[in-house]
């Protein structure tokens, strides 16, 4: 727990970052991750030396690709979870040189992780485990989101480490419950559906997500429209279905249903893809007050990472939205 002292000096500096914007967007990660990116000329030799022909550092986790989307676009945000060890330094350092804010809680034991992205004639992967998060960390991190307030924008975005309850998201929005803070809800598995009856104010499943949720297979946009809205009726006001190369189906509070396919492109690397359409759409909701045109821009960003070796850069982008605009 934390000194009345320390909680008093976390609730002033969050409103400071408001004299720019009225709206305060931040994101939660709560394993965030450098990974690691090794590009291989010959097929991987499990039993051998490899080689690299090239390679490269990135710092993320998805609520931190969010911020950095955000950040591309124009929007500011506060990126916030838990780092630990050397890793964690080098990962709040690295954040802050992109020009990211961070508030990030340390923790004690453990360090942050790094993920190994083997790229050869086939791909593999090692993630790292992550530092062990304990609750006394959990409640300095929920210490620094009581800041939040009526339309701010919370995103809970990617997976709990195995060290903290499986209930982590839900015991994070019963502290927000009464402040009328807007929840974006990015998760797979158990941790979406158990955020509805917080009623988040969006939630970004993708289609096998959302087949899971419901039980049973989604062929057609009917489907898609009818499962959404079951989850709707859950809790959720507004559901938003990622559908890879075929773009996005938005099912509003108010019943409306949009269904926007995706620019052509060559896909490089889906990483990050999901996180972009996150904020993508959010930049779009501020720009434009209009869900359509935060969907447009939601799958513009989308798929320019798509299109990208790392997180799509504004002009592409803009690029892509402008293109969907007009074939609208």
């Amino acid at each position: 727990m934390q000194s009345p002292r320390i909680k008093g000096l976390l609730k002033r500096r969050m409103p400071q970052l408001r004299a720019a914007e009225k709206i305060m967007i931040v994101t939660v990660t709560l394993n965030p991750a450098i990974d690691y990116v090794a590009h291989l000329n010959a097929p991987l030799d499990p039993c051998g030396i490899n080689r690299t022909a090239s390679e490269s550092f990135l710092f993320g986790g998805k609520g931190i690709n969010v911020s950095r989307v955000l950040q591309t676009l124009g929007v500011p945000s506060l990126a916030v979870g838990f780092i630990a060890g050397p890793t964690g330094e080098w990962l709040a350092q690295g954040l802050q040189q992109m020009g990211l804010e961070t508030r990030f809680v340390k923790v004690e034991k453990g360090m942050t992780r790094i993920n190994v992205k083997i790229k050869a004639a086939h791909e593999a992967e090692i993630n790292g485990m992550g530092p062990e998060t304990t609750e006394a960390d959990l409640e300095q991190l929920c210490v620094q989101l009581e800041s939040l307030g009526p339309e701010d924008i919370l995103v809970l975005a990617g997976s709990v480490p195995s060290c903290l309850p499986g209930d982590t998201y839900c015991r994070i929005l019963n502290r927000l419950s009464d402040r009328g803070v807007r929840v974006v809800v990015d998760a797979e598995k158990k941790l979406l559906p158990a955020t509805l009856p917080y009623h988040p104010f969006l939630i970004k499943p993708n289609r096998q997500e959302l087949s899971t949720m419901v039980d049973h297979p989604l062929l057609t946009d009917d489907d898609l429209i009818e499962a959404a809205g079951e989850l709707r009726a859950q809790g959720a006001r507004n559901v938003l279905v990622s559908l890879g190369g075929e773009g996005a189906l938005l099912l509003e509070e108010s019943g409306a249903v949009s269904r926007v396919g995706c620019p052509r492109g060559k896909v490089i690397n889906s990483v990050g893809a999901g996180d972009s359409m996150v904020a993508g759409f959010l930049t779009g909701l501020q720009r434009t007050d209009s869900m359509k045109q935060a969907l447009l821009l939601g799958i513009a960003a989308g798929s320019a990472t798509a299109f990208s070796e790392d997180l799509a850069d504004r002009q592409a982008i803009e690029s892509l939205y402008e293109q969907l605009k007009t074939g609208v």
